[in-house]
């Protein structure tokens, strides 16, 4: 028997990281990062909050097929566009740092 060969194409491995195949697999992962983040993003319930749970709403994916450090690959981010996410995320003096985008992705982002 003989063994198997394979010539690998630099251009059909192009072609396959910007596949819709591959943006529908970063997208599935994107959102179950996402429902992780929702999931433990956390409410502050002072008195002052006027927009209760508004972090906790500002989450959002997005896709395309131009990302990546060349923009040569199917890509997904999750973002969250309120403007103190980061805050929540790395604390500040008075705030705790939460890590919500970095403990979402751990625990959702994989197979």
């Amino acid at each position: 028997m003989m063994p198997a060969k394979f010539k690998m194409s630099n251009r059909g491995v192009g072609q396959l990281l910007k596949s819709r195949m591959i943006q529908a697999d970063m997208l599935a992962r994107a959102e179950r990062i996402e429902d992780v983040a929702v999931g433990i993003a956390p409410v502050y319930a002072g008195a002052w909050d006027t927009n209760r749970g508004h972090y906790k709403a500002s989450f959002k994916v997005t896709t395309t097929n131009r990302g990546g450090r060349r923009k040569d690959r199917a890509t997904a981010t999750v973002t969250n566009t309120a403007y103190y996410a980061r805050w929540v995320e790395y604390g500040t003096e008075k705030v705790p740092a939460h890590h919500v985008m970095l403990r979402a992705a751990a625990a959702g982002g994989g197979g």
